[in-house]
């Protein structure tokens, strides 16, 4: 067992990216796993914390280069089954829908951060031939990066992913949703998903270092949340993801939306649709736009940013072009024909197309 846990508190950028907490909360976390009997040189705690705080554990730099290094090099040849990864700090979500976390060396002028979404896939791959089962927590806002009006578009590097083989269960639970912002109590100094994680890990110490039970953990993360909302503490809502070579599945796909009242039609169907990898990419986006009639295609207003471009096209075709929907289904499964993708998509439209309808009578 290994594992990789970082809080950054403190950026290059200066005072105003400073977060008071993820550092605080990674030696939590690192001290769980110590307390569960994982020796020191299998934790690899990287921080940059903010005075006056001082950890009393000894740690690493949190700067790109090193946490790079960490996970291209390092940890892959590491033996072990299971890897746990804690994450806190700052992050956006790109151009092309995929989660970047800000290094510690990240300055508003150099924006240095680490592409989560090909950490993730070269992890699940043939590239990292170890870890078989892998817990992932990620509490950091996903702000667009066409919201917050950066000068410069981030640098598009990636990780490398080999041949991207799915060859192990991968479980990642985050803070927030795309667009949503995360919670973080300054007074208290820790983030409010990191608390309730954190709690909740500690009532199951007795299972730790194993990863508990994912579906339960999040079950118990989502009931914490609604609470939360209910008191107004926070509007976000943590999602988690499970990836093996089977399938995978992201949740809330669908379900209760705040305060008990379903997801609207549309809501499901983007999240849906955003399910498909190749709905996330530019250019496999354009290819399966480009395969609806020109006529129709040429009425629809599109984005850079992957969301946006989704709701955009399924708002589109839906009030003005409603039976391209399944033009679009079309396209989208004859690229990719995973059978539970393809019926959360059909039967998301469905939904769409008889709320349209129901709308127009």
């Amino acid at each position: 067992m290994h594992a990789l846990i970082v809080g950054i508190e403190q950026y290059g950028a200066g005072p105003s990216w400073d977060l008071p907490g993820p550092a605080r909360d990674a030696v939590r976390f690192y001290r769980l796993l110590h307390a569960a009997g994982v020796p020191d040189d299998q934790l690899r705690l990287h921080l940059a914390p903010l005075p006056p705080y001082v950890p009393d554990v000894r740690y690493s730099p949190a700067d790109y280069a090193t946490l790079r290094r960490v996970l291209v090099r390092e940890l892959p040849s590491a033996e072990g089954d299971v890897l746990w990864v804690w994450w806190g700090g700052h992050a956006v979500i790109d151009r092309v829908g995929h989660r970047r976390l800000f290094c510690a060396d990240a300055t508003t002028a150099d924006k240095v951060t680490l592409d989560l979404d090909s950490a993730l896939a070269r992890y699940a791959g043939d590239a990292v031939p170890g870890f078989t089962e892998q817990m992932w927590i990620v509490d950091t806002a996903a702000n667009f990066e066409d919201d917050l009006s950066f000068r410069e578009p981030l640098s598009p590097e990636a990780l490398p992913v080999g041949q991207g083989l799915l060859t192990s269960r991968q479980t990642l639970l985050r803070a927030a949703g795309d667009g949503q912002a995360a919670v973080n109590d300054p007074v208290r100094a820790t983030g409010l998903f990191s608390d309730v994680v954190l709690g909740l890990l500690a009532d199951q110490a007795g299972v730790l270092p194993e990863p508990p039970d994912p579906k339960g953990l999040f079950t118990a993360v989502q009931a914490r949340f609604a609470t939360l909302r209910e008191a107004g503490r926070t509007q976000q809502h943590p999602e988690i993801r499970l990836q093996s070579p089977e399938r995978t599945i992201v949740l809330p796909l669908a379900g209760l939306h705040a305060h008990g009242r379903p997801f609207p039609p549309l809501l499901r169907a983007v999240e849906a649709l955003l399910e498909f990898p190749l709905m996330r990419d530019p250019d496999a986006r354009q290819a399966t736009v480009a395969a609806l009639d020109p006529q129709v295609a040429s009425t629809l207003s599109r984005h850079s940013t992957a969301r946006l471009d989704t709701i955009s096209l399924l708002t589109g075709l839906a009030q003005h072009h409603p039976d391209a929907l399944w033009d679009l289904y079309d396209a989208v499964v004859a690229i990719d024909d995973s059978p539970e993708r393809g019926l959360a998509l059909r039967q998301a439209l469905r939904e769409l197309t008889a709320s349209v309808s129901h709308q127009q009578r």
